[in-house]
């Protein structure tokens, strides 16, 4: 009960700042900045002006991680499992080559801008999967040390502030339909967070949709950690001529996103009409002004201050690898006949 209570300041505080976001989204004359980018931006701003105490610190990270999640899986309650299908079948091909561009070209990349292979690939995993969930189940199978994961993080989340948004603007002057910008916004940003942040800025379908493109997207975590798991092992083992098999395995069941599981049960409950629309449509409110609780938390979590310390090379890598996922996943988009 006391772990409980330890999250309420935190959680308030956040909770707190949704409410603001969206009296402010309420104030704008036109949709340009949606509630989840403003309680970003003001989470980054209070950051900055004073960071969060231990004691606010705590609720951030439950509300930033626990609260984004169980929020997502709310959302399952909007939708059919029918849908879900869907988009599974017509991500899978876009997916394909942008996880071909973060690993083959980042490669090339990391090692034209010198950077360690650890470094690079947490990068590439960050830009193609999910920003730091991907970053984080990777660095300890990789062994990666503390400042490379801060760089990894502080690379990959910089540009999808960016994308955050250039991604609705880009996306009115393409003139892209809600399916094709969800697919393109699912498919090209990086993090959970920020594909929320950049598909509702769009618009409610496009967001629904590249959430769900995402959560696809998110289950490449478990063979990219498990291939990368065998490279480290077989290279550890090279360097200290034993066999890889002394070399600690990896356990599926800590790196598969359980989240995602209760997601598609809530859409197959729905699919079977048990929940009313009255409370599918209720769920799915809550559902979204949790989601810009969370952006509130992520972002008084961020210390502008530290990212400056993470140096240029790293945020080069980003960048490169961010612009070239951005355009395959047009390129493919149009090759399918989406757009």
């Amino acid at each position: 009960m006391k772990k409980v209570l330890s999250y309420f300041p935190g959680f308030i505080m956040a909770i707190f700042v949704a409410f603001l976001a969206r009296y402010i989204e309420s104030l704008l004359p036109l949709p340009f900045i949606g509630a989840s980018v403003i309680a970003l931006f003001i989470g980054i701003g209070l950051n900055y002006i004073k960071k969060p105490s231990p004691m606010i610190e705590v609720g951030l990270q439950f509300t930033s991680k626990r609260v984004l999640k169980f929020s997502i899986v709310l959302l399952g309650a909007s939708l059919s499992i029918g849908t879900i299908l869907n988009v599974g079948r017509l991500s899978l091909t876009v997916m394909f080559f942008t996880l071909l561009t973060c690993f083959g070209g980042g490669h090339f990349v990391g090692k034209w801008l010198g950077l360690d292979w650890k470094l690079s690939n947490m990068i590439s995993a960050g830009t193609g999967i999910c920003g730091g969930s991907a970053i984080a189940a990777m660095a300890p199978v990789i062994d990666a040390e503390d400042k490379d994961v801060a760089y990894a993080m502080s690379a990959t989340f910089i540009f999808d502030m960016a994308m955050i948004i250039l991604f609705p603007i880009m996306g009115r002057a393409l003139g892209l339909s809600d399916m094709a910008y969800g697919l393109w916004t699912g498919t090209a940003v990086n993090d959970t967070s920020s594909v929320v942040a950049a598909g509702y800025a769009f618009s409610e379908a496009a967001g629904d949709f590249a959430t769900m493109v995402k959560l696809t997207r998110t289950l490449s975590i478990i063979p990219t950690v498990l291939v990368f798991s065998v490279i480290n092992a077989k290279l550890n083992s090279q360097k200290a001529n034993v066999n890889s098999s002394n070399q600690e395995k990896v356990k599926i069941t800590s790196l598969f996103p359980w989240f995602i599981l209760a997601f598609v049960g809530m859409a197959i409950i729905n699919s079977l009409g048990v929940i009313p629309a009255t409370v599918s449509s209720t769920m799915k409110s809550v559902s979204r002004f949790l989601m810009v609780a969370a952006l509130a938390a992520i972002g008084m979590n961020t210390d502008f201050r530290e990212m400056k310390k993470s140096g240029i090379n790293p945020m080069i890598h980003g960048f490169i690898i961010s612009a070239l996922v951005v355009i395959v996943a047009l390129a493919v988009e149009y090759a399918m006949g989406i757009i």
